[in-house]
């Protein structure tokens, strides 16, 4: 039976001392269906792998998922996963190493969809998710050394964003603070200013920010006051025009 060499994206080799993960190959092996659609797979894995090799991931793309629609495997749908996070689509890649690894009962592809998976999460800065993902394909192969030198890399990355939010969330609180505090300020400032230039300002402010009650009350005073002032008004007209006695008397 005749046999496909597949060179795809396996597992990275170790972070490299500048921070880069490497990207390693593995050799997958399909085997030749006699049927037509086996045939069709067969082919478009063979362009996919050159598309791959020549860098053409976007081409090597469409042809996996050609193959894949012809005669699903598990490894076409790895490959087709190396495919999309060789364009740097990590979100989508993500989802499809999470696809394989909750459906394969291969070990070896499982682990390494993990691996993939752990890699695509930290160049997203999703720190906390490759963190888990590298976790998890230590417990499958707690020996492999790439995975626990990005698992070290990912966890300071974390550990060190954790540090950089708390840091910027403390400096956001301080300039809130300063902001409040310089903003009262500028208030006060604002209002000694106002009651400089004009002293009855501070009075009318006052009488406008009485409450409902404290105007009615203030109301029926002045009212009371001009009711007072117009009946003080009237007696003294009154006692104007009353007759005054005389004080000389007539002699009859």
């Amino acid at each position: 039976m005749k046999k496909l060499a597949f060179i795809g994206l396996a597992h990275p080799e170790a972070v490299s001392r500048g921070g880069f993960l490497k990207i390693a190959s593995l050799i997958f092996i399909f085997a030749a269906q006699t049927e037509v659609s086996a045939q069709t797979a067969h082919t478009l894995l063979r362009k996919a792998d050159k598309n791959y090799l020549n860098n053409d991931f976007k081409s090597a793309e469409e042809n996996y998922t050609k193959a894949q629609q012809a005669q699903r495997t598990e490894k076409g749908d790895y490959n087709l996963a190396n495919s999309i996070y060789q364009q740097e689509r990590y979100d989508e890649a993500a989802k499809q190493y999470g696809d394989i690894v909750l459906k394969t009962k291969d070990n070896a592809l499982k682990f390494n969809s993990l691996y993939n998976k752990g890699n695509a999460h930290f160049w997203k800065k999703e720190y906390d998710k490759s963190v888990d993902s590298y976790k998890n394909a230590l417990r499958m192969n707690p020996n492999d050394y790439d995975a626990k030198r990005n698992l070290a890399l990912a966890q300071r990355m974390l550990q060190q964003q954790k540090e950089k939010e708390k840091k910027d969330k403390e400096n956001q609180n301080k300039n809130n603070k300063n902001n409040k505090k310089d903003k009262k300020e500028q208030q006060n400032q604002q209002n000694q200013k106002q009651e400089k230039q004009d002293p009855n300002k501070k009075e009318e402010q006052q009488e406008q920010q009485q409450s409902p009650q404290e105007m009615k009350k203030e109301q029926a005073r002045q009212i009371l006051k001009i009711m007072d002032d117009e009946e003080r008004k009237v007696q003294q007209r009154l006692h104007k025009g009353k007759p005054k006695p005389s004080r000389s008397t007539k002699d009859w």
